[in-house]
């Protein structure tokens, strides 16, 4: 009897994920003139599945390379890239994670809304077979959907550049974390402002496409979801945008969140190690997969990596390394997101962040009540203060096991709320800076200035010098700061300190490179699309960017380039542009490209520059933009309500044929805005279609 009833249960838990009912004809998805979906449902599980639908109408590719990273067969399609994104699934334990905390960490309704979405999803598979790369990976369930949140919050705390300097090889006891390519955030009010609004500026840097992207949607329901803004595809609600009070941008912190531990190894007796007195046998695992190589062929692969009492463990040439970081042991991140996109005012909004559930993002909020807001949010573990965390630390006691859900209350945190100055920002930086000098936390003297590098970079060293510098601004402003693409002077980069060297090399030193030199002396320290002289500057940056990463330094902080290195690297852009472009100053935008299809407009921008572009090599000697300025979201709060203009890098879909494909590239290299709007009126009188998923 009792085996019938396990199995009872059992079946109740596998199937379960497909019981909730979803009356599609409640759902309407109304599509707008630039193909955004706006999704409205009388409940939230209703809005769940229209945006499940909606995402795979638009972008089923980018999806199911989040499932199958879940499921640990993205290698089976993507080959060795996907084999790299299955192995760190893998060892970060993301599945393990979800299937020991799933039920526990969950309500009723937000389940309920995973049930409404994998629903929609496996629906759509369903019905478009021809758009399925791996049939058996279906159907996804809400496990797949949450280990893909756990993976992507576990990234956002950089704890893959720690995997990679083990790897590698790189990773030695001095040397400091890493840190990601960049994001912006901006919040001023009355304060600032001419005309007495409170304007929001979300600038994240991310992925132009793929699972890392963003997926711009427009949630409503009758029971109080109202929110516009920007998701990964896969992801259950908005991660950052607004609703109709208030809004809020993330940046990813550059905290010390994640640790990495040097095991004591037994002399002699393998996988065996020291902890509080005694000898350990390190729990030996296996990454299986299937890692295409061309057409239908896959071979096997098995990596092997370990775990010990701190948690996943690595080894490179006889030397073994453990990670400990808050994602492991904590899956509520995606409903923290959904109270957010819920909260009506900055009390409901502080209530959310007490959950204290996303573990490494930085938060600049404004709202309808002219407060502004930001807060270096995150799970800030208790460790003890006598190892210095920014290194490598000893893994052989419990002093540096630090407690798992045992963090620093959200009250620690550096945080600022209505600073006279009227503006508050950041850009991956220390909160240190981010607002004006006089009215910066404190962070010397906090609980957590431990955790907090004094670090800034060009954006936030350029944020704080146009805020500070300028009186009250208005929105035209607000949008100039937000596409400034210039350097400080001296000029400075968080990938390589000394990027002012690059102006001031002595052409009698370096004939072969004097009208380079030359060029690059004339060079105004802009990224403007026209600038003919940050063409080389773009070449070099990049070329220093790649040999910092092949020597394991990036991205990292106070790395300073060899004058020998910075001469090589100018040889070698001035040689690429003379046999492409027959001269060496050519506008950026011959240069770099916002390339879709058989789509490529010139775009401005260079690495740490608040509108920032990352490129890689494209053809006939032109750069590619990849990585940069994503989906910007610009909002007023009036007291007639929210104003909105967004813009993504090609368009609301990623399928090729689709209108929407690139009808947004030009406004985005232009640096212009789309309209948006959350009232329903406008939004139906303009739609391009209106229709209910099936």
């Amino acid at each position: 009897m009792k085996l019938f009833t396990f199995l009872i249960l059992l079946f109740f838990s596998v199937t379960m994920s497909f019981s909730i009912d979803i009356n599609t004809k409640n759902i309407r998805i109304i599509r707008d003139k630039y193909g955004v979906p706006h999704i409205y449902g009388k409940t939230d599980e209703e809005v769940a599945y229209g945006l499940g639908w909606a995402t795979a109408e638009d972008d089923f590719k980018s999806m199911q390379e989040n499932f199958l990273t879940s499921r640990g067969r993205l290698a089976e399609v993507k080959g060795k890239d996907g084999a790299i994104m299955d192995f760190l699934c893998t060892v970060l334990g993301a599945k393990q994670t979800v299937d020991k905390l799933y039920d526990k960490s969950f309500s009723p309704k937000f389940k309920d809304m995973l049930s409404a979405y994998v629903k929609a999803v496996n629906k759509f598979a369903d019905k478009h077979p021809d758009q399925v790369w791996l049939k058996d990976a279906f159907p996804v369930t809400e496990k797949d959907i949450i280990i893909g949140y756990t993976m992507g919050l576990a990234l956002m705390t950089n704890v893959q550049f720690d995997i990679m300097k083990i790897t590698n090889g790189t990773i030695k006891h001095y040397e400091p974390l890493t840190m990601p390519k960049g994001s912006n955030g901006f919040a001023v009010n009355s304060h600032k402002t001419k005309d007495g609004n409170t304007y929001l500026g979300i600038n994240s840097h991310q992925p132009l496409e793929g699972p890392y992207s963003w997926y711009e949607a427009h949630l409503h329901s009758d029971e109080g979801w109202n929110m516009l803004g920007g998701t990964f595809p896969g992801g259950l609600t908005i991660f950052h945008g607004t609703n109709e009070n208030l809004g809020w941008a993330h940046t990813v912190s550059f905290a010390d969140y994640s640790d990495v531990y040097k095991l004591r190894m037994h002399p002699t007796e393998k996988l065996t190690y020291y902890y509080n007195g005694r000898w350990l046998r390190l729990i030996e695992k296996e990454c299986h997969m299937k890692v295409k190589l061309f057409w239908f062929i896959k071979i096997p692969v098995t990596k092997k990596y370990y775990q010990s009492v701190y948690g996943p463990t690595l080894e490179h040439d006889g030397s073994f390394y453990s990670l400990r970081f808050p994602a492991a042991f904590d899956i509520r991140g995606a409903e923290q997101w959904y109270h957010m996109n819920k909260a009506k005012n900055l009390e409901e909004f502080k209530a959310c962040l007490k959950m204290q559930a996303l573990p490494g993002l930085n938060i600049v909020y404004a709202d309808n009540k002219d407060n502004i807001f930001y807060i270096d949010n995150g799970q800030f573990p208790k460790r003890d203060k006598h190892y210095n965390w920014w290194k490598v630390v000893p893994g052989d006691t419990s002093a540096t096991l630090w407690k798992a859900n045992d963090y620093y209350p959200l009250e620690d945190m550096a945080q600022v709320l209505n600073p006279d100055c009227g503006y508050v920002f950041n850009n991956n930086n220390s909160p240190c800076n981010c607002t004006s000098k006089e009215q910066c936390p404190d962070s010397k003297n906090s609980v957590l200035a431990p955790y907090y590098f004094p670090y800034d970079d060009n954006r936030s060293l350029r944020a704080a010098y146009l805020f500070s510098s300028t009186g009250k601004i208005d929105y035209e402003g607000f949008k100039k700061i937000k596409y400034d693409q210039s350097f400080m002077n001296p000029a400075y980069n968080y990938a390589m300190i000394n990027i002012e060297d690059i102006l001031h090399l002595d052409p009698k030193k370096y004939p072969q490179i004097k009208e380079s030199i030359a060029v690059a002396k004339r060079w105004n320290r802009s990224g403007d699309v026209n600038n003919k002289q940050a063409a080389i500057v773009s070449l070099v940056i990049h070329d220093v960017i790649h040999k910092l990463i092949d020597e394991g330094n990036f991205p990292s902080v106070r790395c300073r380039v060899k004058e020998k290195f910075l001469v090589e690297t100018i040889e070698k852009a001035q040689k690429h542009l003379l046999k492409y472009f027959g001269t060496i100053e050519v506008p950026l935008g011959d240069l770099q490209k916002l390339v879709r299809g058989n789509i490529a407009l010139p775009v401005g921008g260079l690495p740490d520059v608040i509108a920032a572009t990352f490129a890689k090599e494209y053809k006939h000697g032109k750069t590619q933009s990849t990585v940069g300025d994503s989906y910007i979201e610009m909002v007023q709060f009036t007291k007639n309500g929210p104003i909105i203009e967004s813009v993504s890098p090609y368009g609301a879909s990623n399928n090729e044929g689709s209108k929407h494909y690139t009808d947004q590239m030009q406004l985005y290299v232009s640096h212009h805005l789309k309209k948006m709007s959350m009232n329903y009126d406008e939004i139906f009188r303009d739609r391009e279609r209106i229709y209910h998923p099936l």
